[in-house]
């Protein structure tokens, strides 16, 4: 069996909330308490949640955007969590980050030909005319053509930004890649399109994705585990299947119950055909 791509044990993280009228000494607010969980090569973990769950804060944790206080993040074999600076640096090309937002993570001011290139500059010595090439490539690649390229992020739709910013997480070649609510601002066609574009880079390529939503309808279609988080701790999680079918815990009954049109044979979008949530791929 081989090893998990992501391992994470007793993942915690705390924040200082200001003094009040009411409470003159500063008290702690755990946004994260003693999170595990693995994500296997290839494999899809969603996580779940109400809003200010922590599932954002996890993703940010596990690539150590911001500090944990405490716990282990192992990933592809290497303790991120005592990792110095420098090399956290080069082991991002490894591991990367879609956000939700792609009107604010995208520069306003740079060429989509050189936003989707950016990430090389900082992790390869490849030649500018090399990074055209590649940055080409995987314009293509997700659906694009030369013609964006030349153009900026605000002559573009939603859509068509959310697959820039997919092309850029993937230009390095990464092998796990957080996907934080990465089609919540996109209607209902548009996320279809993004999630078959994701499951099909996914069977390319054996990337490991965290995908983190509020959404259990876009979960189902994407994700072989899930883990359901409330406030800050992890109360359950189990192959999609299973969980979705039979779930243990209150708690994800009633996320189960609030999904609109619930029915018992979610399907997943596979281009113009469907398939039985479940289905090997």
């Amino acid at each position: 069996m081989s090893e998990p791509t992501l391992s994470v044990r007793g993942l915690t993280k705390t924040y200082g909330a200001r003094p009040t009228l009411l409470r003159r000494d500063p008290h702690r607010l755990t946004a994260v308490d003693e999170v595990g969980f693995e994500i296997a090569p290839g494999q899809t973990l969603g996580l779940v949640g109400e809003s200010g769950a922590g599932k954002s804060t996890v993703g940010r944790l596990v690539l150590r955007l911001i500090e944990p206080d405490a716990g282990t993040i192992d990933l592809l074999g290497t303790d991120l969590a005592a990792l110095p600076r420098g090399d956290l640096r080069r082991m991002r090309a490894r591991a990367t980050m879609i956000f939700q937002d792609p009107y604010t993570s995208l520069n306003p001011r740079m060429l989509i030909k050189d936003a989707v290139a950016e990430p090389l500059i900082m992790h390869t010595d490849d030649s500018r005319r090399v990074r055209h090439a590649k940055a080409l490539d995987m314009v293509r690649r997700v659906g694009l053509t030369a013609a964006h390229m030349e153009r900026y992020p605000y002559e573009m739709s939603g859509g068509q930004l959310q697959r820039v910013a997919i092309a850029r997480a993937l230009i390095t070649d990464p092998a796990f890649i957080v996907c934080d609510e990465p089609v919540a601002a996109l209607d209902v066609s548009t996320q279809a399109q993004v999630i078959n574009l994701l499951n099909d880079l996914q069977q390319e390529r054996g990337i490991s994705y965290l995908f983190i939503s509020h959404d259990l309808r876009l979960v189902r279609l994407i994700a072989d585990e899930v883990a359901v988080m409330r406030r800050g701790r992890l109360l359950e999680k189990g192959p999609a299947v299973r969980l979705f079918d039979a779930p243990e815990h209150a708690y994800t009954r009633e996320l189960l119950a609030a999904i609109p049109g619930r029915t018992p044979r979610a399907r997943r979008f596979t281009g113009g055909r469907s398939e039985p949530v479940g289905h090997e791929r």
